[in-house]
C-alpha cells in the first residue's frame, strides 16, 4: 500500500483510519487480473454491513468477462440515449456521453454490481413507512459498498462506485439475466489503478458539525 504522508503535528492514524484516508474514487484500469482470493474477501467485507433488522439486503453479480460488462454498458447505454434525447441533447453530445460511460464500465477487469432484495425487510401498509424501510435498506447499500472499496484498498486495489443503474434497474437487471427481485442500485468498479488520483480537499470539520451537546474533556 501507498505510504500515505501527514502532518507532524497531527496525531498518528490507525490502520483503518489510514486507509479510509488513502481510498479514492478511480476510473482508469490496468489490464491485470483481480486475484479470486482478494475477490472475495472483497465481497465477504459487503455482507459484514450493518442492515435494518439484519436483513442483508444487499445482493451482488459478478462480471469478470468482456462481453458480459459490454452487453451492461449497452442496456444502460440505451436508456440513457432515450433520456437524454428526451432531454433535448445533441446526438454528438450523446454518442460521446455513451462512449466514455462505455469504456467506464468495459475497463475494470471487475464490476459488481450491487442489488437491494426485499426478502427479510418489514412490510408496511402505509407507504411513507414503508418509504422508510426501503431507504433504510438503501443506507445498508451504501454501507455494504464502502466496506468492499476500504477492504479493496487495503488489499492494494482500486475502486470506483457507479450510481447510474439506480435510473435504469429494469434494464441491468434484464441485461444480467438477474432475479426479478433484485433492484440494481450500483456498480462497483474493481482493478489496479493506471495512477492513484491526488486527494481531493474535503470541507473543514467546522463546518460539518453541530454541537448538540459537547462532550466531557
Amino acid at each position: 500500500m501507498t505510504a500515505i504522508s501527514r502532518p507532524a503535528t497531527q496525531k498518528a492514524w490507525s490502520s483503518a483510519e489510514a486507509v479510509i484516508r488513502a481510498r479514492r474514487s478511480v476510473r482508469a484500469y490496468g489490464p491485470d487480473p483481480v486475484q479470486q482470493t482478494d475477490l472475495l474477501a472483497i465481497l465477504e467485507a459487503g455482507r459484514w454491513a450493518p442492515s435494518p433488522h439484519n436483513s442483508e439486503p444487499w445482493r451482488f453479480a459478478v462480471l469478470c468477462e468482456a462481453t458480459s460488462k459490454e452487453r451492461l454498458a449497452r442496456a444502460m447505454g440505451e436508456r440513457w440515449r432515450q433520456d437524454l434525447t428526451r432531454d433535448g441533447v445533441s446526438s454528438d453530445a450523446i454518442n460521446r456521453a455513451l462512449q466514455r460511460s462505455l469504456l467506464r464500465i468495459t475497463n475494470p477487469p471487475v464490476v459488481v454490481v450491487v442489488c437491494l432484495c426485499r426478502d427479510g425487510l418489514d412490510e408496511y401498509p402505509d407507504q411513507t413507512r414503508q418509504q422508510a424501510e426501503l431507504l433504510m435498506a438503501a443506507h445498508s447499500i451504501g454501507s455494504a459498498i464502502q466496506n468492499m472499496m476500504l477492504v479493496a484498498r487495503e488489499r492494494g486495489l482500486a475502486s470506483g462506485w457507479m450510481c447510474a443503474p439506480l435510473f435504469c434497474p429494469d434494464d441491468v437487471v434484464s441485461a444480467l439475466e438477474l432475479p426479478e427481485d433484485w433492484s440494481a442500485q450500483g456498480l462497483l468498479l474493481l482493478g489496479h489503478p493506471v495512477a492513484w488520483p491526488e486527494p481531493r480537499e474535503r470541507r473543514p470539520m467546522p463546518e460539518l458539525i453541530r454541537w448538540v451537546d459537547e462532550p466531557d474533556v
